[in-house]
């Protein structure tokens, strides 16, 4: 019996290690958008840089089943004023287009509810301040150590709103500072580091100058940065404006005379009718709030585990609701297969072990086969929709009482490509073991 709880013990621990929620492998890259593979955990500091500019704004770059895992995952909070209301307003309008079918949906009063973010906004209360105050970050302990909404969160956000045009070295210096402490206090609380709004000062103004200050310190040291001055730098199409003088209204000086008589956002607006929305956006224009929200969204992702690639033709992952389930309960499986041009085959046998429930296999689109159960099917063109999704459940049948890895493995074939395996690994009757919680001073 000894024996045998120690196996249990080995095994959870290694599961420990490789399992989130499920063990999720893939037959693409490591760099897949679909992947397993990322640069930053779900809770706590990156591992590499994140760094969220005007290249980040492409909603339809960001795969689905990122979006989901963000609104899964994360559980924000978001301290600003004015200006730091931009990338929330733009979420709105995402969140109320019916055409999405709630991918976007978001709370403001930091609820957890299934399939929506949780966003405490405007909490804590205020923004980043001048001249080297930081008591947002006390402001933030307290909220963090609270019970109730502060305690759950996992992401924290804090905008500015001038103040870093009025800044100096030393101001900047103590707010990153101050940020580097809390994730020193709260090292499984990620910490988005922002630049701040353009004030039409240019290339070599002080706010530019401070905002470089910012990027330079969170690229070298791994950090998580909103650039909020480089995404207003930007039209969609990369035109650049803060060499011409561009400030947060979006207007900026086209010939030089030392006036702002153009203003890019209603520009590029014009010349792309039914591209922008109407919202309303704090000191300034809608799709100033519509990129921001873009970007806010790739940020969500990137938190969440995705890469910031492109999908390459033929990815898949699979997962598994419960990573270490118990006799008799059920676990759905779910399989993403996206970015396929022709017909594609999925076969997915389940093993032994497990006993599929007859009726519970869907696909968001395609033809599924159950009958030959455990052998299941499902078959469908891609190339009009970008990804199919396809689930099914089970229950746990092992006759062992002792803990058991089982793997799950779909294979997908298609025309002229090499088949992929994706697959997803449980733990069954693993004991529950509390590991003693150590923290290390940096």
């Amino acid at each position: 019996m000894q024996t045998q709880r120690l196996l249990g013990l080995l095994l959870v621990l290694a599961l420990l290690v490789t399992l989130n929620r499920a063990v999720i492998t893939s037959a693409s890259d490591e760099s897949s958008p679909e992947g397993p593979a990322t640069t930053q955990p779900a809770d706590g500091q990156a591992q590499q840089a994140i760094i969220i500019d005007h290249t980040c704004t492409d909603l339809s770059k960001i795969p689905d089943y990122w979006i989901e895992q963000a609104k899964e995952q994360l559980r924000l909070s978001y301290g600003h004023t004015s200006h730091g209301s931009q990338p929330v307003s733009g979420m709105g309008v995402l969140r109320d287009d019916p055409s999405y079918g709630g991918l976007y949906d978001f709370n403001t009063s930091g609820a957890i509810v299934s399939g929506t973010l949780s966003l405490d906004d405007y909490t804590p209360s205020g923004d980043l301040g001048h001249y080297g105050d930081t008591s947002w970050a006390d402001r933030t302990r307290t909220y963090l150590n609270s019970p109730g909404t502060g305690s759950s969160r996992n992401v924290v956000v804090w905008s500015w709103c001038g103040g870093v045009s009025d800044n100096t070295p030393a101001g900047i210096d103590a707010y990153l500072a101050a940020m580097d402490q809390l994730e020193t206090e709260y090292p499984d609380v990620t910490f988005v580091y922002m630049t701040g709004h353009l004030d039409g000062t240019g290339v070599s103004g002080d706010l530019n100058v401070n905002n470089n200050q910012i990027r330079d310190y969170c690229i070298a040291n791994n950090k998580v940065l909103f650039d909020f001055a480089d995404i207003e730098s930007y039209d969609p199409d990369g035109n650049y404006y803060l060499d011409l003088a561009a400030n947060d209204y979006c207007s900026y000086d086209s010939d030089g005379n030392g006036t702002r008589e153009s203003n890019w956002a209603n520009e590029w607006c014009a010349a792309h009718p039914g591209e922008c929305s109407s919202c309303s956006c704090a000191h300034s224009r809608p799709l100033n709030c519509d990129l921001k929200a873009g970007a806010f969204w790739w940020m969500l992702a990137r938190l969440a585990g995705w890469d910031g690639g492109v999908a390459e033709e033929g990815e898949s992952h699979k997962g598994a609701s419960i990573g270490a389930p118990v006799n008799g309960q059920t676990v759905t499986y779910t399989i993403v297969v996206r970015d396929f041009t022709t017909t594609t085959q999925l076969t997915d046998r389940v093993p032994t072990g497990l006993s599929y429930l007859p009726g519970t296999l869907t696909a968001t689109m395609g033809t599924i086969t159950e009958t030959d159960a455990p052998t299941l099917r499902w078959s469908g063109n891609l190339s009009a929709t970008p990804a199919v999704t396809v689930t099914y459940a089970v229950t746990v049948s092992t006759t062992t009482t002792t803990p058991q890895f089982i793997t799950n493995t779909a294979f997908i074939v298609a025309p002229d490509q090499q088949p992929i395996a994706a697959s997803a690994r449980i733990i069954v009757n693993g004991y529950t073991v509390y590991l003693p919680l150590v923290m290390k001073n940096r």
